[in-house]
Order: C-alpha cells, then structure tokens, then sequence
C-alpha cells in the first residue's frame, strides 16, 4: 500500500538520504560533481531543512510503499505573496522511478494547492533534466527561462513550468 505522509523534523535524516541517493544518477552529465556537493549542502543540510519546514513552512510530504520511503515533495504555498504554490523539491529513489510515484506526489502538491485555494502551481527544472517530459505529460508548460546564481560560480539553467489549477 503506498501512503503519502506529511514530514516531521525526524524524517530529516530521510530527505538527505533519499536527495544524495537521487542527485548523482539525475543530473551527472549536467552538473560538475562539484556543483553537485555544493548544491545538496546549500540545500539539503539540516541546517537548512530546518530552516525550509520552520521558517519558510514549506510543506514537506514522503512516499512510502509498505513502510519503506520512496521519495519526497516540497511544496510552499502563496509563492512571492501570490496564490501560486511552488514544488520546491520532488525526487524519487532511482530503482522506483517511472512506476507511477512522482505522479503520487505531484497530485498531492495539486491537492495542497487547491485546498489553499492557490491559482496555480509552478516549479524550476534543469533545461537538461529529463523529467521535463514527466511533468508536461501531467500539464505542465514553460513560462519562461531562469538562470540562477547560486554562489561560488554556479548557476542553476531552469525552465519555469507552471500550470494552473
């Protein structure tokens, strides 16, 4: 039986475990393996996951398939004091992707947003990330072209896909 659950302080050791499992298969080849360990720091130590479910209420939600966790979402309502929910995060373990688990998650971030009555619901891809396909099969569209700077000479290259509710 799959479950989605909402995520506590001690699921942490969790999201960090599942975001190092998924980071090198999904974008070596796109990013420098330095990049990488910098951009999993920046986001994924508990320092800042603390920070991103206390301080910025992003709401967090796990995946779990007989008790065993499969991946993860990230979601922040009235993005930019707008009624935009933003996926901040959605990563799945690479063994169970393409079985139908990020559609799980995707529908519950649809589901989170719509309760807060949020218009609509965007989130940043990689340009060269290949779940780009997975999310316009789900209704998805790009709004535009982001670069961003992240520090230490890093630049994250996203489309913005957005799609109202």
């Amino acid at each position: 039986m799959i479950l989605v659950e909402k995520v506590t302080l001690k699921d942490i050791p969790i999201i960090q475990d599942i975001a190092h499992a998924t980071w090198y298969p999904t974008f070596e080849g796109i990013l420098s393996e330095k990049q990488i360990e910098y951009m999993l720091e920046m986001m994924y130590s508990t320092t800042s996951l603390i920070e991103q479910i206390q301080i910025k209420k992003h709401h967090f939600f796990l995946v779990k398939e007989n008790e065993v966790t499969l991946g993860f979402i990230s979601v922040e309502l009235n993005y930019k004091n707008q009624a935009t929910a933003k996926i901040h995060k959605i990563y799945i373990l690479p063994a169970n992707q393409e079985k139908g688990i990020g559609k799980i998650l995707m529908y519950k971030a649809e589901e989170l947003a719509q309760e807060y009555n949020q218009k609509s619901i965007t989130l940043n891809v990689n340009r060269f990330n290949k779940a780009l396909g997975f999310y316009e099969k789900l209704g998805y569209t790009n709004s535009k072209i982001e670069n961003i700077e992240i520090g230490n000479g890093y630049l994250m290259e996203d489309f913005v896909l957005e799609k109202h509710l």
